[in-house]
């Protein structure tokens, strides 16, 4: 499924976040150019092509269906699908600094690639690339009015986006994290950004406020769901689907949703996690899941999981979606909370 849509959108989408970012005058520092490229997955860390794509680029794809299922052309959107991945691998790039992150899809963090002023400065130039990104929506298409919303939509988006990742950094030092606190930083990080594509898409499209609210609800719900789904990875996810180690979410103490709801009943859990900054050993990562299921800790992130998706899916309804597109976006949702990587 996100292959087809992959085929359909991406080269449009590829293009015109190229344009945006080889468009940056650079005199005299074409290193700082390969920086910007790199963490799309267009070049290695010397500058030669790398042609291996980095994400699956759901982001711009939700825009464009959602342009597309209310009623529009997609490509009039292209602006904004092009804006909302840029802003997302900003953030990728700080957050990797402030994670203190080396690899991001096999491969060095840019910061680790190069160093970390460096890498802040290049985060900086993609959050301005972002924005220069949205101003190129198309006025004699897309009234003026309409053009302005999606600016506050995205403005409001990304103090969302940067109070998430406040709250999570925040809770690293803290031993007890309530649900709805964990529930509230989700919504910022992971969940706003997926509103922000729903909502703009949508708008692009019909030009209809209200309407857009609706997509902008399913997408807030589907992000939700969509993180609930990583943090069951995180820790029952096959490695050789993920990429990763199983249970390296535990491995290193992160406070997910289902640890928070074990933390709550299980005292060796609570044990096992105030070890400080070690991290945590086989033994003690084997132990730490066996209390997790102990206490159903699995059935409860997949019955969460399960709850937000439901929640999306009747706004999705209530949306109207029309055309081939709204199908589309049906199947984009039931691959995403079916994932298993």
């Amino acid at each position: 499924m996100i292959a087809t849509l992959a085929k359909r959108y991406l080269p449009a989408v590829e293009s015109i976040m190229q344009q945006i970012i080889n468009g940056i005058a650079l005199d005299n520092a074409a290193d700082f150019r390969t920086m910007l490229q790199y963490p799309f997955g267009w070049v290695d860390a010397e500058g030669n092509p790398y042609q291996q794509t980095t994400g699956k680029r759901i982001r711009p794809m939700l825009v464009l269906l959602c342009c597309e299922a209310a009623g529009g052309t997609w490509d009039s959107a292209l602006p904004a699908a092009a804006s909302v991945e840029i802003l997302h691998n900003f953030s990728l790039v700080h957050d990797d600094i402030e994670d203190n992150s080396e690899v991001r899809h096999n491969r060095p963090t840019v910061w680790k690639a190069w160093n970390t002023p460096t890498a802040i400065n290049a985060g900086d130039a993609l959050f301005g690339l972002a924005f220069h990104a949205l101003y190129q929506l198309d006025s004699s298409v897309i009234a003026p009015t309409v053009i302005l919303q999606a600016w506050g939509i995205f403005n409001r988006m990304v103090q969302e986006l940067t109070r998430g990742q406040h709250l999570d950094m925040s809770f690293e030092q803290r031993s007890a994290v309530s649900i709805d606190e964990y529930i509230s930083m989700i919504s910022g990080k992971s969940a706003s950004l997926l509103a922000a594509c729903s909502e703009i898409g949508a708008l692009v499209g019909s030009g209809d406020a209200e309407r857009a609210r609706a997509f902008a609800a399913f997408g807030f719900n589907l992000g939700i769901a969509f993180q609930i789904r990583d943090d069951i990875l995180g820790i029952w996810g096959d490695p050789n689907m993920t990429g990763k180690s199983a249970a390296t979410d535990i491995r290193s103490h992160k406070k997910s949703l289902p640890v928070l709801y074990a933390l709550e009943r299980s005292h060796r859990l609570t044990e096992l996690y105030q070890t400080g900054d070690s991290t945590l050993d086989d033994e003690a990562v084997a132990e730490a899941v066996a209390a997790l299921n102990a206490v159903g800790a699995y059935d409860f992130a997949l019955e969460n999981e399960e709850r937000y998706y439901q929640t999306a899916m009747s706004a999705l309804e209530r949306a109207q979606p029309q055309g081939e597109a709204a199908s589309w976006l049906v199947q984009l949702a039931e691959t995403l909370f079916q994932r298993a990587r």
